[in-house]
């Protein structure tokens, strides 16, 4: 099915481990109060060392004002997105992936993220954002598109600020030097021996 693509790359200014703890912790936040709640549904550490997680996101789902009046009223409000993601600390990235349960034939919308530390810039991680939009609704689908993508951008904006938010909080609670952290972070990641995760 053809859709609109979104593609964005965006440095932050902070370390790659402390991009990863705020990630976890960017909920709730005052620039994303569409997202209701968020549920760890599985997590294992693989015999490799690489971090899996699937995630139940709840969000709420405002139809613009033209959908109001083509689409029935009971049409539930709630947005159930899956949030898988791999953490490799040995290449230091987070990749997630997303996508709506629910909806799907008004609209589906699969992301993507890699957040990747910088080898040679130890105090800068690069966000790699890519996004697929598309609809099932005979007849309206490029408009409902045109509307996923606008507001999707929008909503990156917000997310990105959210991030923000919570590196901000975690440097108010871990004040020191980031960059000597990591540099003991990765070169003990070096010498240790992976553990074994039953």
């Amino acid at each position: 099915m053809i859709g609109k693509y979104f593609f964005s790359e965006t440095d932050i200014k902070s370390p790659w481990d402390q991009v990863l703890a705020a990630f976890w912790l960017r909920y709730p936040n005052p620039f994303s109060t569409h997202v209701l709640t968020e549920d760890v549904v599985f997590r294992e550490v693989t015999p490799d060392n690489l971090l899996l997680s699937r995630r139940l996101l709840t969000k709420t789902n405002r139809l613009p004002r033209w959908a109001e009046r083509v689409f029935p009223g009971n049409l539930s409000r709630s947005v159930y997105i899956i949030e898988d993601s791999v953490v490799d600390l040995r290449n230091r990235s987070l990749t997630t992936l997303t996508w709506n349960v629910n909806h799907t034939k008004l609209m589906h919308v699969v992301e993507r993220c890699v957040f990747a530390g910088e080898q040679d810039r130890p105090v800068w991680t690069r966000i790699t954002r890519e996004a697929w939009i598309s609809s099932g609704v005979f007849g309206l689908s490029r408009p409902i598109q045109e509307f996923g993508w606008a507001r999707f951008r929008s909503n990156q904006v917000k997310a990105m600020k959210g991030l923000e938010h919570a590196l901000s909080n975690l440097q108010k609670v871990c004040p020191g030097d980031s960059a000597e952290k990591h540099k003991n972070i990765d070169s003990a990641s070096k010498t240790q021996k992976p553990q074994q995760y039953i």
